[in-house]
């Protein structure tokens, strides 16, 4: 009876599409699930439905994702749901754990050789040893194309054909690059030492060719979820491959759309065939978008619409679950300073009008964008972190910060509220509670100290979960000593508390993660699409950056471009993905700016977005945005009212000797067909009709929608009309 009543508890709350999802039956599952829709509760579910009703043992568990904080809120979430042991972790990790276990077996005694957690030093040993200099950053693209080579089962020896054939930019000749690679390989074996790419390949070479190890490892994991699967290169592929040993018991989650790191050898390919690899697979689509407006909806299945190639063969149109929100904006500056200046001054608008600057991001397509924003954000006394530099808990301060609340374990009474045990602990290293102070580090570190305050608060009002079926006890006050042994375990699974401040990060680093109020910046073609994507593939890549940064707000979404680099450069068009939207709704607003003695003017120009006023969806297309809907929603027209208006319109072209469309086009007559308008601000809100046009038709208009006859509307009067 308990075990019944826990399985429907995870099931309470699903919608019909994630319910079919959670109740798949065994062997091959895709769940195609788009941004917001829900993909990690589904699939958590999944696990724990499975566990609740007896058909697998949590133990028999391998769920991998590509990061540790991925991983790190799958657990979580199992814990939740009363599915403790689960394995959650990245293929990384759970490679790591399998080869350090089987080394002595498969090494003849002797434990796993060192892993180099950076290619950086080999790579540049390597390049020298071949006749190339590499400063770091060209040891970084160097070690770049080594990780794509392994990644996708390239070997040094057929490198040059692969990287031709995959059209790689290379950062040499792509057969000196195979040389660097080779002497790479072998700076590696000779130091004994091993990278990442080659505990993967050690954990298949186990399974592959060691039959005791291959059932050890399947016998202990017979149940597989990989999430992200459009991320999976030939690599982790091939270890998936093997962990399975030809059996199906495994469940797939990701969106095609969301394909944005083939540059590192990940492919969208296996999840694309997936239904043709596993015959009688059960796939699922996830479209109910909980996260964004149906605004900013609307708006990425725009973009995404558009879209060319394989992965659209899966593209996923999304539905808005949310109630209406602001419409997007897209702003065009004259330079990117004053885009920058203008984003820093609406982040803190945002800020002081209650929105959190946890919750405001800034992404870009490339981190050399980001100084402008730090500068600018800096000048507005915004707080700001960035996102992808280093990691919290291996900041100085908040190591020093660790060390201080252990130490005052020993001088804090077990009683005090946590709250203000933490605060008096990092007293000790100079934190006070009174606000932040002036300077950008300054601000960061007490910024990072207090992050750990909120972590404290967050943590003491979350009472422990109990299994299912555990009988509950009397639950004790958390103490500074429990908090120590949560930072702990948080350091460890690189479980990184927010820090109050707007994120600015790229594109890609975005990827994963939302936020309240999204700027999307530099959106100007050369950059994004940036000048590196010469291939109909990669500019397809550029368009998904696009949507990935579209689908991470939830409320506000703000798009922009600068004209210029510089103040008084050269113009930049605007990014080819973007709508081609209508600028009349915002207006121009004049931005003077000086190019040595002689000062010209830019137009500055906000253009709002119209949404569809039955679904909420915002509007691209011109016809759609003069109807103000969908056209694929259902249409109110008044058949009489359009009849009326197109027998008057005919009479008025008719008589001022113009075509009728420069009277009014049928996309308008529609419009004023299906609003009804009965006031000259509700006829000016609709698209096509601006003052000129109010002044000219605008009372016949009006008496018409009235109920007037067009005899009645049609006077001597109507026909003097000077077009």
């Amino acid at each position: 009876m308990v075990v019944h009543s826990a399985s429907e508890r995870v099931l309470a709350g699903l919608d019909p599409e994630q319910r079919s999802a959670v109740t798949a039956p065994a062997g091959p599952v895709c769940i195609l699930a788009g941004a917001g829709t829900g993909k990690t509760r589904a699939v958590t579910s999944r696990i724990a439905h499975r566990a609740l009703t007896g058909e697998v043992s949590p133990r028999h568990v391998l769920a991998v994702t590509f990061t540790a904080r991925a991983a790190a809120e799958m657990r979580s979430r199992l814990t939740v749901l009363g599915a403790q042991g689960v394995q959650a972790r990245t293929f990384h990790a759970a490679a790591l754990r399998q080869v350090r276990y089987f080394a002595p077996r498969l090494l003849e005694g002797r434990g796993m050789p060192e892993l180099l957690d950076s290619k950086a030093r080999v790579v540049t040993l390597a390049a020298a040893r071949v006749g190339l200099r590499a400063d770091r950053a060209a040891a970084r693209d160097l070690a770049g194309e080594i990780e794509w080579a392994k990644s996708s089962l390239v070997e040094p020896g057929e490198y040059v054909v692969a990287a031709a054939k995959a059209l790689r930019d290379t950062p040499h000749e792509p057969a000196r690059v195979a040389e660097v690679f080779a002497a790479y390989e072998k700076l590696k074996r000779a130091n004994g030492v091993i990278d990442f790419e080659d505990m993967l390949r050690a954990a298949v070479w186990g399974i592959e060719e060691h039959p005791d190890v291959a059932e050890q490892v399947r016998t202990q994991y017979r149940h597989f979820v990989v999430d992200e699967y459009q991320d999976v290169n030939p690599l982790q592929q091939r270890l998936l491959e093997a962990w399975l040993g030809g059996r199906d018991d495994l469940t797939v989650v990701g969106d095609a759309s969301q394909t944005i790191y083939s540059f590192t050898g990940a492919t969208s390919a296996y999840l694309v065939d997936f239904p043709r690899r596993h015959r009688g697979a059960t796939v699922v689509r996830l479209v109910r978008d909980y996260r964004s407006t149906p605004q900013v909806v609307g708006l990425a299945n725009a973009v995404i619409s558009q879209a060319r190639g394989t992965e659209a063969r899966l593209r996923l149109e999304l539905r808005g679950q949310r109630p209406a929100g602001p419409e997007p904006d897209l702003r065009i500056f004259t330079d990117e300073p004053a885009e920058a200046t203008a984003v820093a001054a609406r982040c803190r608008a945002l800020v002081a009008g209650g929105t959190p600057a946890r919750e405001i991001a800034v992404l870009f397509r490339i981190n050399a964008q980001s100084e402008a924003y730090e500068k600018a954000l800096t000048e507005a006394e915004v707080p700001y972190v960035v996102q992808g530099a280093e990691r919290f808990f291996e900041r100085v301060e908040v190591r020093q910060a660790m060390v201080a609340l252990r130490a005052a374990t020993r001088s804090i009474p077990g009683d005090m509220p946590l709250r203000d045990a933490v605060v008096e602990g990092l007293s000790a290293v100079g934190w006070s509670p009174e606000g932040a102070p002036a300077g950008g580090s300054a601000r960061e570190r007490w910024e990072a100290l207090a992050a750990l305050v909120q972590l404290a608060e967050e943590y003491a009002a979350t009472p422990p979960v109990l299994p299912i079926g555990e009988a509950a006890v009397v639950e004790r006050p958390v103490t500074l000593a429990d908090f120590n042994d949560e930072l702990a375990r948080r350091a460890t699974q690189q479980h990184v508390p927010t820090v109050e401040g707007v994120t600015l990060a790229s594109l890609h680093s975005a990827k994963g993660l939302e936020w309240d109020a999204v700027f999307l910046v530099g959106l100007s073609d050369g950059t994004l699409p940036t000048t590196y994507a010469r291939t109909a593939e990669q500019v397809e890549e550029e368009r998904r950056l696009l949507y990935v940064g579209i689908t991470r707000a939830r409320e506000r979404l703000w798009l922009s471009y600068a004209v210029a680099r510089s103040p008084g450069g050269r113009a930049r068009r605007p990014s080819r993905f973007l709508p081609q939207l209508d600028p009349s709704g915002g207006g121009p607003e004049r931005a003077v700016t000086g190019a040595g003695a002689a000062t010209r003017r830019v137009e500055r120009r906000r253009v709002q977005v119209a949404s569809c006023r039955i679904c909420g969806a915002t509007l691209v297309a011109g016809p759609d945005r003069k109807l103000g809907r969908c056209p694929t929603c259902p249409s109110d027209i008044d058949q009489d009212l359009y009849e009326r208006l197109h027998d008057w319109r005919a009479r008025v072209a008719g008589a001022q000797k113009v075509p009728a469309y420069v009277v009014f086009t049928d996309a308008t007559l529609t419009a004023l067909a299906e609003r009804r308008p009965g006031r000259p601000e509700e006829l000016i809100a609709i698209a096509g009709i601006g003052p000129r046009k109010i002044g000219l038709y605008g009372e016949p208009v009006l008496a018409l929608v009235g109920g007037a006859t067009v005899g009645e509307v049609c006077s001597e009067k109507t026909f003097e009309i000077d077009p």
